[in-house]
């Protein structure tokens, strides 16, 4: 079941030409769902926000998070484990400048995200290994004893 949260952009009617009103209309009547804003993050995304794709999958004895992320600097990650919970954080932080004979430009860039996720067994808190090579983190968490799968071999006779 999907939740349904009205998303509203107040704007004052002085400021909106009546080109846009349409448009208010639109986002306020017709897309209030969460779904919606899912589907379409960039729309709904706050400036200075990234929404970086993460992977997380599970083996016998370990779980594998891959998070796309590229221009942000390995010193600028912040990682933390507590619990089952694993919290990854950093900021992306970019300026760029030319100068010519006649002109100059200058560009900044920046941006922050912190995803959490519920890591469904126990894990180890020794032995997890982060990497981060061409703009993509890898973070191998071993599960804990008790989370591992055990094959019970079945005796006849």
């Amino acid at each position: 079941m999907f939740e349904v949260t009205p998303f509203r952009r107040n704007r004052s009617p002085a400021n909106v030409p009546a080109t846009l009103e349409w448009a208010d209309r639109f986002f306020n009547e017709l897309v209030p769902s969460r779904l919606f804003r899912e589907m379409m993050p960039s729309l709904f995304r706050e400036q200075g926000e990234l929404i970086p794709a993460f992977d997380i999958s599970e083996t016998g004895d370990h779980f594998v998070v891959r998070a796309d992320l590229p221009g942000i600097d390995a010193k600028n990650l912040d990682i933390n484990l507590t619990g089952n919970v694993l919290t990854i954080s950093g900021e992306k932080k970019e300026e760029r400048t030319e100068e010519h004979e006649n002109s100059y430009y200058s560009e900044r860039r920046f941006g922050s995200f912190s995803r959490s996720f519920s890591l469904p067994a126990d894990v180890k808190e020794e032995g997890i290994e982060a990497s981060y090579k061409d703009g993509v983190l890898q973070v191998n968490i071993p599960k804990s004893e008790t989370a591992r799968h055990k094959k019970i071999e079945v005796k006849t006779g």
